[in-house]
């Protein structure tokens, strides 16, 4: 019986002893959960100016082609950003009836969506915009030549004394989507597309708009047109807000 009732106390101890180290664990193991709850960081808001190094490129490569485009960007909020693009451009079109030349500036305005959910401590951008641009340019038919039914006895008529039509002026609408990397600290490369729409042009007389600075090249009489670009930009951090 004394026997008994010594293990059965060492037996009690013990089992004191472990309840007293769970305790002890269990009070020294942070609650995870509040911890979860508390943490933030912090994302950068600011300004990011770049350029489309395709226009530069193709300013070397295109005998016909020079331009380039300064374009920027400024966070709102953590998905929406206003943006916009300023550049000038000249494109000689030469085809079987006509040589003209398209000299002028432009400018495009709107806003973009990040639709791209961020891991810990990036700031991509995979995104969508809206974009109304404007441009001011001039068209100079270089030479040209007249179509003639009657190919057996009348010579085609052809001249290359230049006219240039100044003041002239377009409206379109786009939509741009694409994506900004950043590969290095506040530096990005990016690429998008853009999908146009004229809303409205000046015309030279006698013949139609080949090329608008901005734009890019038009499509028959069409109202839709297409462009591209390839970035390269530094953002600058103004200020940082909690996430």
């Amino acid at each position: 019986m004394r026997h008994t009732l010594s293990c059965f106390i060492k037996i009690l101890v013990f089992s004191c002893m472990v309840v007293s180290v769970s305790f002890a664990q269990t009070d020294s193991i942070p609650d995870n959960t509040k911890l979860t709850d508390s943490v933030k960081f912090k994302q950068k808001y600011g300004l990011r100016i770049g350029g489309d190094i395709s226009k530069l490129v193709r300013s070397f490569i295109d005998d016909d082609y020079t331009g380039f485009e300064i374009n920027c960007d400024y966070r709102l909020t953590k998905r929406w950003y206003i943006a916009g693009e300023i550049g000038a451009e000249e494109r000689t079109t030469d085809t079987d009836f006509l040589n003209a030349t398209a000299k002028g500036t432009y400018f495009k305005a709107g806003a973009d969506y990040n639709a791209y959910e961020n891991w810990y401590g990036m700031e991509n951008m995979i995104y969508g915009g809206l974009r109304v641009g404007v441009s001011s340019f001039s068209q100079t038919l270089n030479s040209y030549s007249v179509y003639s039914d009657n190919q057996y006895w009348s010579p085609q008529f052809a001249t290359n004394e230049s006219i240039e039509y100044k003041g002239l002026s377009a409206i379109w609408a786009e939509v741009i989507t694409g994506i900004k990397v950043e590969v290095v600290n506040n530096l990005y490369l990016g690429a998008n597309i853009q999908f146009k729409y004229m809303v409205t042009q000046d015309q030279p007389d006698n013949f139609e708009n080949l090329y608008v600075p901005g734009y890019n090249k038009t499509y028959d009489s069409g109202n839709f047109g297409f462009g591209y670009g390839y970035n390269i930009s530094y953002l600058i951090p103004l200020y940082k807000k909690a996430k």
